[in-house]
């Protein structure tokens, strides 16, 4: 598995559940993941008796995705989520798979046995979900494994963020292994509701490394958050939008998967570093680009240079316009044709 450079954005492939429970259709994602550049395709774990009680409702966006398809209708988020939950074998085949492909294996889980499930497997890093970032027991459980921790932050105050981080460090996690993605816990996320400022606000109040989580339909707001200091990014995809599930909707396509991807190591290297220099790819525009003090008109030996006899002209083969004042004033030492470079 080739690692990301420690300076590059670590682009995360949101495969989630849009498996629809199918294995073979989780290893296709897997596959696209790995063919559009991302650095890790993730899934998620959860045993579903786990994660919901038989009452649990639907939600408004898990409501929309399950009417694109009456085949598919459920009851509520158990039967849902019985249908979409991987099993131990399901995962070990996926992580080998993603071996086989150069992607990194990753899973957020939902539940204590999930977790443990994922802990035996030697992942990398834990995810702390939105809707889990209030359930102390699995945070403690989590800062327990001492690995990179990313804490998504949809529907939190400033205040449960800070909770949270403060239940990471009690349970002997440091804060240099946490990452918080900002995030908006809506599918499509409305672009109004996004707040993408919030991000570095994020940063600079825990002094933690900060990401983006992105639900917005497109590719424009997680190259954005790019531009601003993300150092992680998160975006769902899947095989087709028109899937019927909870989350191919607000997913992105292959094709737009690539282009995403593309955009954001483009952007990463655009930022390049906090130094203002000429280029290397400038450097040889320079003479063609700026100019030179010249004659304006014919100046003969020991006539006073003025504003009226010269000018400021492509290329600068002379002295520069910035030596202006030096010039104006001084006597031509010889005689200078019209547009011939001055020389002192």
């Amino acid at each position: 598995m080739t690692e990301p450079k420690s300076n590059s954005v670590l682009i995360i492939a949101e495969a989630g559940v849009n498996h629809d429970g199918d294995l073979k259709q989780a290893f296709k994602l897997v596959d696209i993941a790995a063919e559009a550049g991302a650095d890790i395709v993730k899934f998620q774990s959860f045993d579903a008796r786990s994660l919901a009680t038989a009452n649990a409702g639907l939600t408004q966006y898990q409501k929309k995705g399950r009417l694109s398809d009456k085949k598919h209708d459920v009851g509520g988020q158990l039967e849902l989520l019985e249908r979409l939950q991987l099993n131990r074998e399901d995962h070990l085949a996926l992580k080998k798979h993603c071996a086989d492909r150069g992607i990194e294996f990753f899973s957020t889980a939902f539940d204590l046995r999930s977790l443990r499930l994922l802990a035996t497997m030697g992942v990398h890093r834990f995810k702390i979900p939105s809707g889990e970032i209030t359930n102390l027991p699995l945070i403690r459980r989590i800062a327990s494994f001492g690995k990179e921790v990313i804490v998504s932050t949809g529907m939190a105050e400033l205040s449960e963020i800070g909770a949270a981080i403060e239940s990471l460090e009690i349970a002997g996690l440091p804060r240099d292994k946490i990452t918080l993605l900002h995030c908006t816990t809506e599918y499509p996320a409305p672009i109004a509701d996004v707040n993408l400022r919030a991000m570095g606000a994020m940063g600079s109040s825990f002094g933690v490394r900060v990401g983006y989580s992105d639900h917005t339909e497109g590719v424009e707001v997680a190259i954005a958050a790019v531009a601003l200091g993300a150092t992680v990014i998160e975006k769902h995809f899947t095989l087709d939008k028109n899937l019927p599930g909870p989350d191919h909707s607000a997913s992105l396509e292959p094709t737009d998967l690539q282009l995403m991807i593309k955009a954001i190591r483009n952007i990463e290297s655009a930022l390049g570093s906090d130094r203002k220099t000429c280029t290397s790819s400038e450097k040889k525009n320079v003479t063609s680009v700026r100019k030179s003090i010249v004659a304006a008109s014919l100046i003969r030996e020991g006539e006073v240079f003025t504003e009226e006899n010269l000018a400021v002209k492509r290329p600068a083969t002379g002295l520069s316009p910035m030596l202006w004042d030096t010039v104006i004033g001084r006597r031509a030492s010889r005689s200078f044709q019209e547009d011939e470079p001055i020389k002192l």
